[in-house]
């Protein structure tokens, strides 16, 4: 019989796993370990999702999915062997991954994770104006590779493609500027003033990055027409580098394997000293997830746009205590 698992090794693999951006850095997971088994539940939080910007979840599954990657990566380096099934309860729709943590006795690391760990506390979202300069296609390919290690795809637009998607983005946010419903979500995960200094969870102002006087690069301005002291203003780029991850379906499956294939990218990208940062404003409606696809080979569901560069890698935004997102059974 496999030795059990200690709670300070598993509440350390949680902690890492936790670091994954989700949409407001809402944290919309939880986790119960059952020790005899060894094996991790991911649970969604439903007290976390977004009914007006997220209506049908996708957002909340694609951060989970991130954080299912992570806890693969913290488990890999610990010297365990994750072997993961995803959905694996069909009448309960909130429980998204079962993770059996096995002994590596017998069974191979897979140093392929386990070389990303580093990268887990390292990345982090950044809000800031990036240089103006390519990615090198080497950077491009293992990052492309890493999509495609979890059953997505990473594509690099064209200037027209890229023109569009940063039209619909454009689009999507002139929408929310007019829309109250949209605007509840952003005020409820956003955090200003002496908040931002305490919050465990949510947007803090610190983490806002300049305003945008000029510039195309999709970054979400989070304080709305809220006044937020020091804050400054300069310019992006014009001509953003941009990537379009995308799966071949559009269901709660294919929203985890995106959110295990963006963590992957972006953990990726922080070793090759590339800052990141994401956007999904433009594919909030289904119908704009197919407009953003590319216009050639027109196949696949886009799940995510992310803008690569050169820069800050912005600040850690703030994280829930371990202990209110793990229960062990």
């Amino acid at each position: 019989m496999a030795s059990r698992l200690d709670e300070k090794t598993v509440a350390k693999l949680v902690t890492e796993a936790a670091t994954a951006p989700s949409m407001h850095n809402a944290q919309p997971w939880r986790f119960r370990f059952l020790t005899g088994e060894r094996r991790m539940l991911l649970y969604a939080d439903p007290e976390r999702a977004m009914p007006h910007s997220d209506p049908d979840n996708r957002a909340l599954h694609i951060g989970c999915g991130a954080a299912l990657l992570n806890l693969r990566v913290a488990a890999a380096h610990a010297g365990l062997v994750p072997e993961t099934q995803l959905l694996p309860e069909p009448h309960d729709r909130l429980l998204l991954a079962a993770v059996h943590l096995a002994d590596p006795a017998g069974r191979r690391r897979d140093d392929d994770l386990a070389r990303l760990h580093p990268a887990i506390r390292q990345r982090h979202t950044s809000r800031h104006p990036f240089a103006d300069k390519d990615v090198p296609e080497d950077v491009r390919a293992t990052l492309q590779d890493a999509a495609v290690r979890e059953g997505a795809e990473l594509l690099f637009p064209g200037p027209w493609h890229a023109e569009t998607v940063l039209d619909l983005v454009h689009d999507a946010e002139s929408r929310d500027a007019m829309d109250p419903d949209a605007n509840e979500d952003l005020v409820r995960w956003t955090r200003l003033g002496p908040e931002a200094d305490i919050a465990v969870d949510g947007v803090p102002e610190y983490a806002f990055g300049p305003s945008k006087r000029d510039g195309r690069a999709p970054v979400r301005d989070f304080a709305g027409r809220r006044p937020v002291a020091d804050r400054g203003t300069t310019t992006f780029e014009h001509a953003p580098n941009l990537a379009l991850l995308s799966t071949p379906g559009d269901g709660p499956a294919d929203w985890l394997r995106a959110g295990q294939a963006l963590q992957r990218v972006l953990l990726e990208a922080t070793l090759a000293d590339l800052a990141t940062s994401l956007t999904s404003h433009a594919l909030e409606d289904r119908e704009l997830r197919m407009v953003a696809r590319d216009p050639g080979s027109g196949t696949g569901q886009v799940q995510m746009v992310l803008r690569l560069g050169y820069g800050p890698r912005g600040p850690a935004t703030p994280r829930r205590p371990v202990a209110d997102v793990l229960d062990f059974v």
